[in-house]
């Protein structure tokens, strides 16, 4: 079976919407995560990721990664199934596949905007900078809060 995905861009196509959604004025906000067997959880952070902004972009881990991260029996969907479901969701507006253990292409592809962080990865003020799992967000970019105070500061 092929799954027609129209959300499903590349990172070049990305980066070319994105450019459109500049133009005309749109935030566009980006997340990230696995996303394997899709739940409630799922659904909220992918809601309050869109809040943040005005079009929100889904980076899904390639199915190597997500063996890698999660085990030998994952994951339980490819990563075509996986980019169809979110795809399927009113609050996504694209999503891209990366296999890289960092995001650091995609959010420099992105461009200004918004980063959302997940909200299962608690930001603590005291997480030695070594050990927090993102770098410095790309030029003009920031991480925004999905809770009250939960956004680390530059």
């Amino acid at each position: 079976m092929t799954l027609d995905n129209p959300k499903l861009l590349t990172l070049p196509a990305a980066a070319a919407w994105r450019e459109t959604q500049r133009a005309a004025g749109r935030k566009v906000v980006l997340t990230n995560g696995v996303f394997d067997l899709l739940h409630t959880g799922h659904l909220h952070t992918l809601q309050a990721s869109r809040r943040q902004g005005d079009a929100l972009v889904v980076a899904l881990n390639a199915d190597a990664s997500v063996k890698a991260l999660k085990g030998p029996l994952r994951p339980v969907q490819t990563q075509e199934q996986r980019a169809f479901a979110l795809a399927a969701l009113a609050c996504v507006d694209a999503v891209i596949i990366f296999g890289t253990p960092r995001l650091t292409a995609e959010i420099t592809a992105r461009g200004r905007g918004c980063t959302a962080r997940r909200a299962t990865i608690p930001w603590r003020p005291s997480t030695p900078r070594s050990a927090r799992p993102w770098r410095r967000p790309a030029r003009g970019s920031s991480f925004c809060p999905f809770y009250p105070g939960s956004a680390p500061r530059a």
